[in-house]
């Protein structure tokens, strides 16, 4: 038993673990030293294979750990049992997250024909991590800066300046420095880079603190009721699918939103979640039953809606899109439909080639797709920058709206396919972290939750239940005419870096191969 333990395998395994209990939500504690482990697991390898395998099960354990809610997604959205549920996650584990091989795969290689020296293989690892993490496709990514947010602790503040991308990324390279001080530890250098490992996160957070405290002070404001009417997952999939359903959906929200004006009279708009108007809406379809309904209630109540529904594009496809309709009923346009879709969610990838796979996955929908960040809503004055859902995950998204003069972003999100202990909380930091990025506030409502408001300076007012009917109030400072981020006028700055320091590396890699060359040559 003592030998197993001493396995080198056990280091990649350690990374899995602090990386994995490092993510929302969980606090980040071990974010500053998570790759050490498999980084030295790396440098000891003079083969590709037990690289690769290291990456690929690194990835495994920390998906295993902080994505486990896929299991209860497809229990839920695909009808099936919890054996093929979690079989369907061990796939997931062991394929949703691949840049930690990749990043292998590229060091391994680069190493080699450099013949790079220790110092400099570190660092290679280092910088191709953070590079793998930025460009390698994954369904839901992996950001080692929402951890910080999530977390409350300051420094998520100079996302306003790299992005949480950007923050990622440092937190990828602080780990190199952790590793050193680690190697050197019994040396003056090693306690050295320790002292200096603390200062610089302590200065980082007081930094933070600054740039949160010299933001301009907010010239307007605004009160919207935020409802939620946690619609069951049954009750949705069979609407969506013609079996009825609609009058008791639509019953709820109307239900939900009085209880939020009975306590909340004086507000500017209500917003609803995604899809939360379970039927279609714009152009013929405004008149409709359900259109009828839903007018008569916004007009009897002289309130102005934003609200979910589904709409049909000029070619005739569903989409799943974000209306406004103002204090007389009226559905004004344009409105916006989402165009990032959930892969195996709104869309089949390679439906088109392969017609069958729609037969093989009747549970997936084939949505439309909108027109990007293109467009805002407009409602009393308010410029609002629309996203559906999953499109918050993306900053050059928002980056679009904010160009665009949002003053502020509203995100309408159903969470209901995916438990209530992990990804409600993910998805909510990765959603307002745009917020801090190009100082805006998002507002944000969902079907079962979390629904909530974040400031310019990324404060989170108070979160709604969890699985509950629900409708909150909420004030909302803004600036009429937001100024715009240092990060979204140099939004590729901090990849840009990376790529300037990986040529630096190569550069002295090559430098000191000619040298070693040139020593032996002389020595022989």
């Amino acid at each position: 038993m003592r030998q197993a333990f001493r396995s080198p395998w056990w280091l990649p395994v350690l990374s899995g673990i602090f990386i994995g209990t490092s993510y929302i939500p969980f606090p980040p504690w071990a974010s500053l030293f998570c790759f050490v482990p498999l980084w030295q697991f790396w440098q000891s390898q003079d083969r590709l294979r037990p690289v690769l395998l290291s990456g690929i099960l690194t990835s495994f354990i920390y998906t295993m750990i902080g994505f486990n809610w896929v299991t209860y997604t497809l229990h839920e959205f695909a009808n099936v049992n919890w054996l093929v549920a979690a079989i369907g996650m061990l796939i997931f584990a062991a394929f949703g997250h691949l840049f930690l091989p990749i990043a292998g795969l590229a060091w391994f290689y680069v190493r080699r024909s450099l013949g790079a020296s220790r110092g400099i293989s570190f660092a290679l690892m280092a910088v191709l991590t953070a590079l793998a993490e930025f460009y390698v496709p994954m369904l839901f990514k992996w950001n080692f800066g929402y951890s910080w947010y999530g977390a409350g602790l300051p420094l998520y503040q100079w996302a306003e300046i790299v992005g949480f991308a950007g923050l990622s990324m440092l937190t990828v390279l602080a780990n190199l420095a952790v590793l050193y001080a680690w190697q050197h530890r019994g040396q003056r250098a090693g306690k050295t880079a320790a002292v200096a490992i603390v200062l610089g996160f302590a200065g980082l957070n007081a930094g933070g603190l600054w740039l949160k405290n010299r933001l301009p002070a907010a010239d307007d404001a605004l009160d919207v009721l935020l409802v939620q009417a946690n619609i069951g997952n049954l009750q949705k999939q069979s609407m969506e699918h013609g079996k009825g359903y609609r009058a008791e959906i639509l019953t709820q929200y109307f239900q939900a939103t009085d209880a939020g004006l009975a306590d909340n009279p004086d507000i500017d708009f209500v917003m609803w979640s995604e899809t939360a108007f379970p039927a279609l809406l714009g152009g013929e379809y405004n008149q409709s039953q359900y259109a009828d309904l839903l007018q008569q209630f916004v007009r009897n109540r002289q309130l102005a809606l934003l609200t979910g529904a589904y709409a049909k594009d000029e070619h005739n496809a569903i989409t799943n899109s974000l209306f406004v309709i103002d204090e007389t009923g009226t559905v004004t346009e344009p409105h916006y439909s989402k165009t990032i879709l959930l892969a195996l969610g709104e869309y089949i990838p390679f439906a088109d080639v392969f017609p069958w796979l729609k037969t093989a996955l009747p549970m997936v929908s084939q949505f439309g797709r909108g027109p990007g960040p293109t467009l805002l809503l407009r409602l009393n004055g308010f410029d609002m920058g629309p996203q559906v859902c999953y499109e918050s995950l993306f900053p050059e998204f928002s980056k679009g709206l904010a160009d665009l003069g949002a003053q502020f972003i509203v995100n309408v999100t159903n969470d209901s396919w995916y438990g209530s202990w992990q990804e409600p909380y993910q998805h909510l930091y990765m959603t307002l972290a745009r917020g801090v990025e190009f100082r805006r506030p998002v507002l944000r409502a969902t079907n079962t939750g979390i629904s909530t408001v974040s400031l310019a300076d990324g404060t989170v007012l108070p979160l709604s239940p969890l699985d509950t009917s629900w409708a909150g109030s909420y004030h909302v400072p803004f600036s009429k005419q937001p100024a715009s981020t240092f990060y979204q006028r140099h939004f590729h700055l901090m990849p840009g870096l990376l790529w300037s320091g990986l040529v630096l590396l190569v550069i002295a890699g090559l430098r000191g191969r000619v040298a070693k060359s040139l020593k032996n040559r002389t020595e022989t």
